[in-house]
């Protein structure tokens, strides 16, 4: 079994990294990578909702 598999410290580092200045900026990208941390952010307060309601309620 690979032990990288559930390595899930690049998912948070694509939430908290810093601006590269080596790479290329403009509007279609930072949007697209603005669309990403929104539907990512979504799903996981979707998730919470419906964990709470499993083991809570």
């Amino acid at each position: 079994m690979r032990k990288d598999l559930f390595n899930l410290g690049p998912v948070f580092g694509y939430f908290f990294r810093k601006n590269d200045p080596n790479r290329p900026t403009n509007f279609n990208l930072r949007t697209m990578h603005f669309i990403n941390k929104l539907s990512l952010a979504m799903f996981l307060v979707g998730f919470l909702v419906l964990l709470y309601r499993w083991f809570i309620r």
